[in-house]
This record gives structure tokens, C-alpha cells and sequence, in this order.
């Protein structure tokens, strides 16, 4: 069984997701988490505490991917976009609460989502050798995470092992057009 705390946050991603931040209350949080409204305020003093816990676990959701892609066998350009797909793991079910967070102009929220893009970028930058190149191969996994998240409801946003496979195609002809325009610094492939 989780602790306390960790189904307090559980819940409050899940109450973000489905019903946005003004559902998220911390009376709805408490009570979807099976604690009392104190054993919430001891963990969590306040809804911005609430945020930033759910900020530090992405965070943390996140560095561990980034470690992961850092050291994939095929690169990390080719993680990036292979992994871009919505399944709702942990690190999704963060990314898209803090997502709606953002929504609403939450600041801590910006800053937390707008930070690990960054480390994401760094990291594809690290392996490809190509601040360029390593924009656009993330903006491909950004739009195909950006569809698996938000139209998978709607019969849409579902890219196919086929469809993955053929983009990936596409990001090993990026790759390949960066490093024999000389714009590449080198790849650790």
C-alpha cells in the first residue's frame, strides 16, 4: 500500500486530469485519498504544497527518463519519439496534471514543465551534436505525445507500432542530413 502521502498526490493528479484545478480542492483530494482533511494539512500545509509535491515528483519522473533516453541503445533521439505516446504511466499522469496546472497560468507549474523540456532538449542536444536537430526531433515527440494525450479519447491520436516505426525513419533521416551538413558535433551512437 502507498503511503499517505503518495495517494494524497495520486489523487490530486487524478482529480487535475479528469476535473481541472477548481475540482481539485483539497476537501475533493482528502476524501478521494482516504484521509482525513488533517492527515492532508500534515503532508501538505496548503494547495500550493499540494503543487509543489506534484512538481518534485515529476521532477523526479522526468530526471529518470532523461537518465533512461541519455543511455538508450539506439540514441536518444529515437527513444525520444518512441516514446512518445500517451500511456498512462506515472510520469504521464504528472505531465498532464501539471499540464492543466499550466493551463491556468499556475506559475509553478510553467516553471516545473518549462524546466524539463529544457533538460529533454539538453539531453537529445548531448547525443545529437545539434541544438537544431535536437529542436526538431523533440517537437516530433511533442506532437505525438501532444495527440496520444489529448485525442486518444476521441477515436484519434492513436499512432500505430507501424506509424512509430516510419517516423522513426524520419528521425534517423534527420539525424543522418545533421551530421553530413557538418552541423553535427557528434553522435554517442
Amino acid at each position: 500500500m502507498s503511503s499517505s502521502r503518495e495517494r494524497i498526490l495520486d489523487s490530486f493528479e487524478k482529480a487535475l486530469i479528469r476535473d481541472g484545478e477548481r475540482a481539485a480542492t483539497m476537501e475533493a483530494v482528502a476524501a478521494a485519498a482516504d484521509v482525513s482533511k488533517g492527515g492532508l494539512l500534515y503532508h501538505f500545509p496548503s494547495k500550493e504544497a499540494l503543487v509543489d509535491g506534484l512538481a518534485d515528483r515529476l521532477r523526479g519522473l522526468a530526471e529518470k527518463d532523461r537518465e533512461v533516453m541519455a543511455a538508450a541503445p539506439d540514441g536518444a533521439a529515437r527513444y525520444y519519439v518512441r516514446t512518445s505516446v500517451f500511456e498512462d504511466s506515472p510520469l504521464d499522469r504528472a505531465l498532464v496534471s501539471m499540464a492543466r496546472l499550466a493551463q491556468q497560468g499556475h506559475p509553478t507549474a510553467k516553471a516545473s514543465l518549462a524546466d524539463i523540456q529544457e533538460r529533454w532538449l539538453d539531453a537529445l542536444d548531448a547525443q545529437l551534436g545539434d541544438r537544431t536537430t535536437a529542436h526538431a526531433v523533440k517537437l516530433l515527440g511533442d506532437g505525438l505525445y501532444y495527440d496520444a494525450a489529448f485525442f486518444a479519447s476521441a477515436g484519434t491520436g492513436r499512432t500505430s507500432g507501424a506509424e512509430i516505426d516510419d517516423l522513426l525513419d524520419v528521425v534517423d533521416l534527420i539525424v543522418s542530413r545533421s551530421i553530413h551538413s557538418g552541423t553535427h558535433r557528434g553522435d554517442n551512437r
